[in-house]
């Protein structure tokens, strides 16, 4: 396991997945607790989790932890603040 995670540049792809990822963690907090998403576009939202969904099967297809990982986690930030936009177009 180990090696598998030195070997290909792992190491920096689980760096860059969590530099990343942990990114939208404020914007979930912030959308969470005052339950607005004034000033979010759902157009970049949407394009955002396509192109996030594409790097995760692309990472599946390489057999890539970190970047599977990462973006399996970016997926769920971003679904998390696509529902409240929807929701709030309602």
């Amino acid at each position: 396991m180990l090696d598998f995670l030195f070997n290909g540049g792992e190491v920096i792809g689980f760096v860059a997945a969590f530099l990343t990822t942990i990114a939208f963690i404020p914007q979930v907090f912030k959308v969470l607790k005052t339950k607005s998403v004034e000033g979010l576009s759902l157009t970049t939202y949407l394009l955002y989790v396509s192109g996030v969904f594409l790097w995760f099967i692309h990472g599946v297809n390489l057999e890539s932890l970190s970047m599977i990982v990462g973006n399996f986690v970016s997926i769920l930030l971003t679904l998390i603040i696509l529902f409240f936009i929807i929701k709030s177009k309602k």
